[in-house]
């Protein structure tokens, strides 16, 4: 009896050590991972939208809103998100009180920066800004402050800002640049069509000049609904390229898709809207995958696979019930991203390259 007492405790243990941490879209507190391994994954991963993921030092952090919170997970693996906390909570007064939208987590010259849209009141939702985030340290999970608005505008210098929201950065040849979806001047109803801008910046939380259109709802992929838009501007790079992947048509239709941008050549001023050429689409919805949009992109465990995490919606049926789905692309002859088609619900994916080894490690 005395030695089955000690296996009931052992076993115990052992399930609370190795609890809680599912092989598919798991969510965790701590770093504990499930006995049983597998080798695939389904989409989709999570519920959500407007995905964040960025790899560094081994880590994957995803940035995501709940309840107008910013909350920050931290993991070895790409399909679960573990250590989630909330490290910032919107203000009960002010301009960015309400509506966060689409956080985005970048490490820039030793700390980590949160770029995020809010308003202080809507529907209509015409009051969005963009704000900025500071780590007090290294720690993405840790303390943040504010800094305060991005001034987007034609005239930064006068503290004027229009309409903008989904800013992310660009670090390139050793210089910053901020980009985001814009309106040309504030408007009164949010019906107002959508472009990206660029603009340089003095440092990670200031702009340091006018901002320059760069691309406009304007070709025939592009246009056909209600509202024209360009938004959800994400950077990929490689040593070669320059990208821009957006979201085009409306986010809230089946339609929604992503269009690219590319830099003419590596060394060319990304503020001459000349320099960027137009492409698309290049990622779109199926009979079966429906409006997928808002893309970030990251590198396997290991380095040596491309993926693509993006958010889809559940039905055709207009509206924002979206959730959150990942899968590998790979690169055309031409040096630009070739990411498919999106592969839909419930089909196993192999899971990403070196995620399984990690698990294992984890386990011994």
């Amino acid at each position: 009896m005395y030695c089955n007492f000690i296996k009931l405790i052992l076993t115990g243990i052992m399930s609370a050590v190795l609890a809680g941490c599912s092989t598919n879209g798991g969510e965790n507190d701590g770093d504990g991972f499930s006995t049983t391994i597998d080798s695939t994954f389904v989409n989709p991963v999570w519920d959500g939208a407007d995905p964040w993921m960025v790899k560094k030092d081994s880590f994957y952090y995803y940035c995501f809103t709940e309840n107008n919170a910013i909350k920050v997970s931290k993991s070895r693996i790409m399909t679960e998100r573990n250590n989630i906390k909330t490290v910032w909570e919107a203000p009960e007064t002010g301009w960015n009180k309400n509506h966060i939208w689409a956080p985005e987590l970048h490490y820039v010259d030793g700390r980590w920066y949160i770029y995020y849209a809010a308003g202080r009141e809507g529907p209509p939702f015409i009051h969005q800004r963009s704000g900025v985030l500071k780590s007090a340290g290294e720690d993405a999970l840790g303390e943040y402050e504010e800094t305060g608005m991005l001034y987007t505008s034609d005239h930064p210098e006068n503290k004027t800002s229009i309409w903008a929201i989904d800013v992310t950065v660009l670090q390139h040849h050793g210089e910053l640049y901020a980009i985001w979806s814009g309106w040309k001047d504030n408007a009164e109803t949010d019906q107002t069509p959508q472009h990206l801008y660029i603009a340089p910046m003095k440092d990670p939380h200031t702009l340091a000049g006018p901002r320059v259109k760069i691309s406009s709802p304007e070709k025939d992929w592009e246009t056909g609904g209600p509202l024209d838009l360009n938004e959800g501007p994400q950077v990929l790079k490689t040593d070669t390229g320059v990208f821009i992947i957006y979201s085009c048509r409306e986010s809230w239709l089946k339609e929604y898709r992503l269009g690219q941008l590319r830099l003419k050549s590596y060394d060319a001023d990304p503020l001459k809207p000349e320099n960027w050429i137009k492409s698309g689409p290049v990622f779109q919805g199926t009979e079966k995958v429906y409006g997928t949009g808002h893309a970030s992109f990251v590198k396997s465990p290991d380095g040596t696979e491309d993926w693509i995490i993006y958010h889809s919606k559940k039905s055709t049926e207009p509206g924002w019930n979206r959730d959150i789905r990942m899968q590998q692309f790979h690169w055309n002859n031409d040096g630009s991203p070739d990411f498919g088609e999106p592969i839909p619900v419930g089909v196993p994916l192999k899971r990403p390259s070196g995620e399984v080894d990690i698990e294992k490690k984890l386990l011994q």
